[in-house]
Order: structure tokens, then C-alpha cells, then sequence
């Protein structure tokens, strides 16, 4: 108890019950992804995140007293090593997106900043549909950990009382976006080389 005390007398506080900077506490999470029927993870792991921490969330901009604007989410996946049979064995998976927070008289809090999140995995041409399901779980998994990271992110902006020190991300269209990315939805771009190791 006594170590609990002096933790919560130097600022410290557990993962997930940290406190939530007011500008947090009335929140619109606003999605611009015109490609996305249903939410994608990192808007509902954020709105999850957002519940939890005791934000109020609206559902619409004009009942928020600050909105999260989510844009240019993007997926990618580039090779990083390739078998002897020149097939790729190992992939990178790459998700990013582009966040500002704005209050409700358009006061900018945080200028837009773009944040990546990658995860590396095994390819096996054995194993196909066993490998998809797991790249469809870890881009689960990768938004997930894009959305705590993002959260972290903006409440140590709004401690600080200024924007992150980051460069503004350029602005863009979600197809340029997209295209950003080794591959997307949109389709495939080459990696880039790959130097095979031969065999002496």
C-alpha cells in the first residue's frame, strides 16, 4: 500500500487506468474511409479505449466538445526474404493512419500526424489458407496496437499543452494514401530488391 501511495504521489499510474486529459473527456471519433462498410478495428479498439478510460462518446461532431479525425488508414505488405524456389518466406505487414484533434469551435489541438505500425511474418506456399487467416488476425492485432499507441500519443500531446514535436503529415487523398504503401487494397507494388544469398 504504501508503494501504491508514493507511485500515485510521483504522477505514476497503471497501464489502462491513467487519467483522461479533459479535451479527451466529450469526443467525436470522426472516420474518413469511404472504402470501409462496417468500422475498422483501430476505430473500434480506440472507441473501446476511449469508453474505458471514462471519455464520453458522441455521435456526431456538433455534441462533442473535441473531435478525433482518423484518415488516410491504409494497409501494406512488403517482402523481406525469399526461399531458394524465389518465393517470398517472410512478409512485413504495415498499417498506417493520420490523426488530428480539433475542438468544437475548430481550435486545432493537435496538427495531423501520421503514425505506422508493423509486424513481420512467415510464409509457407504449403500453407496457404492457414497463413491468410493468420495475416488477417495480426492486421487485427496490428490496428489494435495502432489504436493504444495513438492514444498514448495524443494524451502526452495534450499534457504537454502543444502539438507533437513530429512533422505535419502532408495531405493527402485516401488513394494517394494508399499508394503510399507497398501494397494495398488497391492492389500490388513491387517490393524492392531482395539479394538472395548463392548457394557456394
Amino acid at each position: 500500500m504504501l508503494a501504491a501511495t508514493l507511485l500515485a504521489g510521483c504522477g505514476f499510474h497503471l497501464a489502462g487506468n491513467r487519467p483522461l486529459p479533459p479535451q479527451l473527456q466529450s469526443v467525436y471519433v470522426e472516420l474518413i474511409d469511404p472504402y470501409h462498410v462496417t468500422a475498422p478495428p483501430l476505430q473500434t479498439s480506440l472507441q473501446v479505449r476511449l469508453t474505458r478510460a471514462g471519455a464520453t462518446l458522441k455521435s456526431s461532431a456538433d455534441d462533442a466538445e473535441s473531435v478525433l479525425r482518423l484518415s488516410d488508414l491504409a494497409e501494406g505488405r512488403e517482402v523481406l526474404s525469399i526461399g531458394p524456389t524465389g518465393q517470398a518466406i517472410e512478409y512485413r505487414l504495415l498499417t498506417r493512419v493520420t490523426y488530428s484533434l480539433r475542438k468544437k469551435n475548430g481550435q486545432v489541438l493537435i496538427d495531423p500526424q501520421s503514425l505506422t505500425v508493423s509486424r513481420d511474418y512467415s510464409f509457407s506456399a504449403q500453407q496457404i489458407l492457414p497463413k491468410e487467416v493468420e495475416e488477417t488476425r495480426l492486421r487485427g492485432y496490428i490496428q489494435d496496437s495502432l489504436a493504444e499507441q495513438l492514444l498514448l500519443r495524443v494524451e502526452s500531446a495534450l499534457s504537454k499543452g502543444k502539438p507533437e514535436l513530429a512533422a505535419p503529415a502532408e495531405p493527402s487523398t485516401p488513394s494517394d494514401a494508399a499508394a503510399k504503401l507497398p501494397e494495398n487494397k488497391a492492389g500490388v507494388v513491387p517490393a524492392a530488391p531482395v539479394e538472395v544469398p548463392v548457394p557456394q
